[in-house]
């Protein structure tokens, strides 16, 4: 099962990446934009993730992914239940939404793309 630790420790060995605490809710940033989000409970994890794969992904395993509150759904985002989640999972989601959020040369950089 994925944690917040393991996502913090992940998220900030990240180029550009940094932790804030918003009305109590971690969120991790580039820049000012924001492309991991906790619940306050942290049991929900919202992330970066393309619009036109979010459908596809909640009809496949929704169990796993929850649509965002509706005030974010025009935005690139998804949510995930960390509990139903393992490590490795945990890791794509992290990098593919920090990928969406940093430059290209530094996605390529970092990964070795």
């Amino acid at each position: 099962m994925a944690t917040i630790e393991g996502v913090r420790e992940l998220a900030l060995s990240l180029p550009r990446s940094y932790e804030v605490l918003v009305r109590d809710r971690v969120k991790f940033r580039v820049g000012h934009i924001v492309y991991l989000s906790f619940a306050r409970d942290e049991s929900l994890m919202g992330f970066a993730s393309p619009k036109e794969e979010r459908a596809a992904l909640i009809e496949a395993e929704p169990d796993k992914f929850l649509m965002p509150k509706l005030s974010d759904q025009r935005y690139n985002w998804l949510v995930v239940r960390l509990a139903a989640i393992d490590d490795e999972e945990m890791r794509e989601l992290v990098i593919e939404a920090w990928r969406m959020v940093v430059p290209k040369k530094v996605a390529a950089a970092h990964l070795g793309d």
